[in-house]
């Protein structure tokens, strides 16, 4: 079901580009817009620019975020090629404000729901991801900031008013994005359970996070029990909840909201 979600946001995005921004020169944000924009001056098709510069932050992807997220990226990344390449960039409107408008704001419906079930979009999507797990910036902000990069080169290639579209599409996508994907906020999790040192490993081989384990026992049966506890941020949750409950079908999590983290927030390596 998520690898469709995925599958479907990310034909949303294709859609968004060839149907609203690629036809007026507008460029999205990230590694998509400089796919698009070298689609733009060189023969090149976008769809497989947009695979090509992807592939490294893939890999970077696969060592910071881990398996399941870099799966459903590949994913993603290999979904919105083939969209961009088989649907046709033709216009569904001749007015370029509202081309910016509809393109900003169905290109960001298609990340969010990405983001929401475990995946990227990829490009910057995965250092925003990054970024974002060790501060309190949202990631529709951190790829608003990093974006204005595009609309510069935008300016510079063509002229001042299509980076000023271009910035209106890159703020639209940005707001879109945090009205959907809220994934950001810290929680921390206390996993009470039996079988604590197989939940540990996989906890350590999938999430990017520490885990500490404290000694208990059940108060009414006395039976001995690790407690883990890990401060991860919303979207982690589905992910260590599923890895729980394979080890330890009777686990207990408790799940509560952070309001502040001090120290070392991502695991080191």
């Amino acid at each position: 079901m998520k690898n469709l979600i995925v599958v479907v946001g990310s034909l949303i995005i294709a859609f968004a580009f060839n149907s609203f921004l690629v036809p007026y020169d507008i460029l999205s944000s990230g590694i998509s817009g400089l796919a698009i924009l070298l689609g733009i001056i060189t023969p090149f098709n976008t769809g497989v620019l947009n695979l090509l510069l992807n592939l490294p932050l893939l890999v970077l992807g696969y060592f910071k975020l881990g398996k399941t997220i870099t799966i459903n990226t590949l994913i993603c990344v290999a979904s919105l090629s083939l969209g961009l390449f088989i649907i046709p960039a033709v216009p569904i409107t001749d007015n370029i404000l509202l081309s910016t408008i509809f393109g900003g704001i169905t290109g960001g419906i298609g990340v969010g729901l990405i983001l929401k079930y475990s995946g990227t979009s990829g490009g910057l999507d995965i250092i925003a991801i990054i970024i974002s797990r060790s501060s309190t910036m949202s990631v529709g902000l951190l790829l608003t900031a990093m974006n204005g990069v595009i609309v510069l080169i935008a300016g510079a290639v063509f002229d001042w008013e299509i980076a000023l579209y271009t910035l209106l599409s890159i703020y639209l996508t940005g707001k879109m994005i945090d009205t959907i994907y809220k994934n950001h906020d810290k929680l921390t999790m206390q996993i009470v359970t039996t079988n604590g040192e197989a939940i540990r490993q996989e906890l350590l081989e999938s999430i990017y996070r520490g885990v500490t384990i404290t000694d208990g026992y059940g108060g009414y049966t006395l039976e001995k029990k690790q407690i883990l506890m890990t401060v991860v941020t919303r979207f982690e949750t589905i992910q260590i909840k599923e890895i729980v409950q394979k080890h330890d079908e009777k686990a207990f999590i408790n799940i509560y909201e952070t309001v502040e983290v001090v120290g070392e927030f991502a695991k080191n390596h």
